[in-house]
């Protein structure tokens, strides 16, 4: 097993007048992911050979405008997934708690649903192929995944199931009693990097090679396809070794199954996953269609 590094989830803090302000590894993830993502858009959309019929979507002066508003999407959607999809009751009771953002919680799948509102009133505010945008963004979120989970990874949280193998890692804030027949420190699947290599390298390795060796901006639909399908795939994957959420954790479930018949069932990650899996395909099948 190999011992979790000794790295603080802040970057640097200080106080000024006795409020206390810090820089995390997360904030900085978010930060660096927009930024990245940004001016990936910008090195796209000045080459207008990779669009349909050699004319990009908008100007690169627009992308700015995009962005200010994929970021509000980000943190509305990503706050409000976490709240519905994973914590409905404690916040029902205790509104306000929602707007502690600064305490984290946030939901992929609901900064997702985010973007995705937030793009389509933004292309039809300012008149712009929606496809065009969809592809755009999908072509860039794999940078962000990659910088997000590594961030997760030095928090030291939503680390994986108890496991034997040579690379398991011994997070600090990880409950010994979750491995049974165990005694002393438990390791885990880090699959905080596995996801941050399936989600994030993998992922984008294949959209950047279909943008710039395969035009696969010229097909709409096709980058956004691909990315829903491999995202949800991998995440339906590393499910298998993510330490379940822990509001599912009963003794009648240990394995922490949100939905299950019988003693089958999938976890809440997988759940959100195949929804994904399906947008995917449907893209994919648009995509050809049309191309």
């Amino acid at each position: 097993m190999i011992t979790f590094p000794d790295i603080s989830p802040e970057l640097f803090s200080f106080s000024v007048f006795g409020f206390e302000f810090a820089l995390r590894w997360y904030a900085l993830a978010y930060i660096a992911g927009l930024a990245i993502g940004w001016q990936m858009i910008v090195w796209a959309v000045k080459r207008p050979h990779l669009w349909p019929n050699d004319k990009a979507p908008m100007e690169p002066a627009k992308v700015e405008d995009l962005l200010g508003w994929v970021v509000v999407g980000v943190i509305v959607g990503g706050r409000l997934g976490f709240v519905l999809f994973y914590h409905p009751a404690y916040y029902l009771s205790n509104p306000v708690e929602i707007l502690k953002i600064w305490q984290g919680g946030m939901s992929f799948h609901g900064g997702l649903l985010g973007v995705i509102v937030a793009g389509i009133a933004y292309c039809r505010l300012y008149k712009i192929p929606m496809m065009q945008i969809s592809d755009a963004m999908a072509f860039v979120v794999p940078v962000g995944l990659f910088l997000g989970r590594l961030s997760n990874f030095i928090n030291g949280e939503l680390w994986g199931r108890p496991t034997d193998v040579a690379w398991g890692v011994v997070f600090p804030g990880a409950a010994a009693q979750d491995c049974p027949g165990i005694v002393g420190p438990c390791a885990r699947h880090p699959s905080q990097l596995y996801e941050a290599a399936l989600e994030g390298v993998l992922l984008g390795i294949l959209v950047w090679i279909l943008v710039t060796r395969f035009q696969g901006f010229k097909r709409p639909g096709l980058i956004t396809g691909v990315f829903f399908f491999g995202y949800g795939v991998s995440r339906f994957i590393v499910e298998f070794f993510r330490q379940p959420d822990p509001q599912f954790v009963t003794v009648d479930n240990p394995v922490g199954l949100a939905f299950q018949i019988d003693g089958i069932g999938l976890t809440m990650g997988q759940t959100l996953s195949l929804p994904m899996i399906a947008v995917g395909i449907g893209f994919l099948l648009y995509a050809r269609r049309v191309g």
